[in-house]
Formats: C-alpha cells, structure tokens, sequence
C-alpha cells in the first residue's frame, strides 16, 4: 500500500491546479511563485501548506465591477484586503485582471476607501516615510532604483499620500500581510497593470 497520505494533492498536483486557476481568469499566475509565497519558511508540513493556500484560493474568485464603481471611466482598480487580491477593468471592460497582492501587516496601517492614479513611475525610487523612519531608524533614508528597491519595477502612485500599487523583488511578500500599507504585487503583474492603467484610474480599496 502506498505510505502517501490522502488529506490533499501533492505538491505537483497544487502547482498544476494553481497554474489553471490562473488560467481561468485571464492573468498568468506564475503556479512556483504562488508556492513559494507558501514553502518558504521551511518549517509546515505540504498538507498544511496546501490547506493555507487552499483557503486563500477559496476567497481568490473573480468580482464585478458594478456593486464597487458607478462607471469605468479611466479604468478601474478594486483592492480586496481580505482575500489579498488586485481586480482591474479597463473603461470599455474588454479587459479584466484578477491578481495577488500583498497587503499591510496590520489595520493600523490600512487605509480604505476611495482615491485613483496620479502618477506611473517606471524604476522607482523609494523613500521611507518619517513614521516608519520613526519605527525603524536603522532603514536608509533613500533608496534608488534597482534589486534592492522594495517598490520593485513599477510603482502607481496614488493620491494619498505616501501609498502605491508597486512591484516587489521578494515574492515571498505576495499574498501576505507584509507591508506597511502599499499593495504590492510580482514585478510581472505590475508591469503589465502598468500599461493597462492610466493617470486618472479610479481606486477603491475594501
């Protein structure tokens, strides 16, 4: 008799099936990232890793725009902290994206509600804001484009201040809460939301 235990799918079987949830909703989820952001502290077992990514999968499910938007003027960005996920429609809603995000680590550093693009920003420098300078003093005051750059490769400035929709060279980040209150997504993701968007996008964050 075989020793594999029977309470999920392989590793195998998870990434294949991830690589079609992908599939199925318009965006190329990269099925290995996706694992890693769940097997790379090295220390959960696989069936419990894919219990963890089974129920964030569970709530990672195509929406529509109207109950969040009175029109799609410019195009449209609904960030669900929640279920950790970017949904965006262009203005005539041909096109549809569904991706994983990061999101903040905690609700004190969350802000919802309503805003929109302000400015797109190909290499982006970053620059810590006072409070997390207050926080963390040892971080650099400035940081330039480049690998170690946590806006990754692009960043979608909003109108609030000091908050994006940006790019991260750390996957592990994606669906998480691991930031302190920008969204972050695979450099690839936000690369393409990049040249979907405009200035002028509407926002809403629930």
């Amino acid at each position: 008799m075989s020793n594999a235990r029977k309470t999920g799918p392989n590793r195998r079987h998870f990434i294949a099936s991830t690589a079609l949830l992908g599939a199925g909703l318009g965006v190329s989820l990269a099925a290995p990232a996706l694992a890693q952001t769940v097997y790379d502290s090295g220390t959960q077992t696989e069936d419990n890793a894919y219990t963890n990514m089974r129920r964030n999968i569970s709530s990672f499910r195509a929406l529509d725009w109207q109950p969040y938007f009175d029109n799609t003027k410019n195009g449209v960005i609904l960030v669900d902290i929640t279920s950790r996920a970017l949904h965006f429609w262009n203005e005539d809603r041909s096109v549809y994206k569904l991706y994983p995000t990061s999101v903040p680590v905690s609700s004190d550093l969350t802000r919802k509600g309503r805003t929109e693009v302000i400015k797109k920003v190909v290499g982006p420098t970053w620059s810590p804001t006072p409070a997390m300078r207050e926080r963390n003093p040892e971080w650099p005051a400035f940081v330039p484009a480049g690998p170690d750059n946590p806006l990754g490769t692009h960043a979608l400035y909003l109108s609030w201040q000091y908050y994006r929709i940006h790019g991260t060279h750390d996957t592990r980040k994606i669906g998480r809460k691991s930031s302190n209150g920008c969204i972050g997504l695979y450099n690839e993701h936000i690369q393409e939301l990049f040249g979907l968007t405009t200035v002028g996008t509407q926002v809403l964050l629930i």
